[in-house]
C-alpha cells in the first residue's frame, strides 16, 4: 500500500524530534570527549594555590620552617607593611635567592596575583597584637652606622648563639647569600620557627635600639668578601 506524502514525512520528523530530546537530556553524546573548564595560570588568585606553587619551596609550608624568612611570624607581619611585601614579591631581594615574581620584573605573576598573596598572608597569619604596644626599629636605617660598636653589641646580643657550628652568621659564605635588609629584618623580627628572638629578646630586659641594629648590620656587612668560600683547593695536575 502506497503511503500518502504527508504521512511519509512524519517518520523522519518523529526520529529527529527523538534525537533532539535525547541530546537535550545528556551533557555529552556517547563517545565524545569531556570538555572541562581549566583555569589559566595567570587567572589563579587563590592564596593557598599561589603560595604552594611559588613560595613553599623556600618559605616552608604554612610560612615557616623553610630556608628563607619565616613569613608566618606574627612580629614580621605586624612590622612589615603591604607596600614592602608587594615590592619584595614583585622585584625580589638581590643578591639573595629571593627571585622577582611579578611579570613586570620578568616573573610569572600578575599584579592581581601579587596582591592576592599579600592579602592572603594577612588573613592566614594575623599579628594579633603581638607588639603589645611596643615600637620596633624601622625597616630602613637612619643616620650613620658604626661597625666597631656593632661588633661589641654583637658579642653581647648575638654571639652566645651564633658562635655555634652551623649558626655562624659571621661566615662570609652565609653573608654572600643574604643582603643587609634581610639581616636587619631577622634581627628585628626574629625567626621563631628556629628559636631566634626578635629585637626585644636579644639582650634580656633590654630591647635593641634602632642604632644598635644599624651597627650590628654594619659590622656583619664589614665581614663580606669578594670571593666567599675561598680558598678553593687546586685540582691535581
Amino acid at each position: 500500500m502506497k503511503l500518502r506524502p504527508i504521512a511519509a514525512m512524519k517518520v523522519p520528523t518523529l526520529a529527529a524530534t527523538a534525537l533532539l530530546a535525547l541530546a537535550a537530556g545528556c551533557t555529552r553524546m556517547p563517545g565524545s570527549a569531556r570538555i572541562e573548564t581549566v583555569e589559566r595560570p595567570d587567572q589563579v588568585t587563590d592564596f593557598k594555590t599561589l603560595y604552594s606553587q611559588n613560595c613553599t619551596g623556600c618559605h616552608g609550608a604554612n610560612g615557616q620552617n623553610g630556608a628563607a624568612l619565616d613569613l608566618s611570624n606574627p612580629v614580621y607581619q605586624a612590622w612589615v607593611d603591604d607596600a614592602t611585601l608587594q615590592r619584595i614579591i614583585s622585584m625580589g631581594e638581590p643578591p639573595t635567592q629571593m627571585a622577582a615574581f611579578a611579570q613586570s620584573s620578568g616573573g610569572m605573576l600578575t599584579e592581581a596575583q601579587v596582591d592576592a598573596l599579600v592579602k592572603g598572608m594577612r588573613a592566614a597569619w594575623p599579628a594579633n597584637g603581638v607588639l603589645a604596644g611596643q615600637t620596633p626599629p624601622p625597616g630602613e636605617p637612619s643616620g650613620p652606622s658604626d661597625p666597631e660598636q656593632g661588633q661589641k653589641t654583637y658579642q653581647i646580643a648575638c654571639a652566645r648563639c651564633h658562635s655555634q657550628p652551623g649558626q655562624k652568621v659571621t661566615d662570609p659564605t652565609y653573608l654572600a647569600l643574604i643582603n643587609n635588609r634581610t639581616l636587619r629584618t631577622i634581627i628585628i623580627t626574629g625567626r621563631p620557627d628556629l628559636g631566634h628572638p626578635d629585637w626585644r629578646g636579644d639582650i634580656p630586659g633590654k630591647p635593641l635600639t634602632g642604632q644598635e641594629v644599624n651597627d650590628i648590620v654594619a659590622y656583619l656587612n664589614s665581614l663580606r668578601t669578594e670571593t666567599p668560600g675561598q680558598p678553593y683547593s687546586h685540582p691535581q695536575q
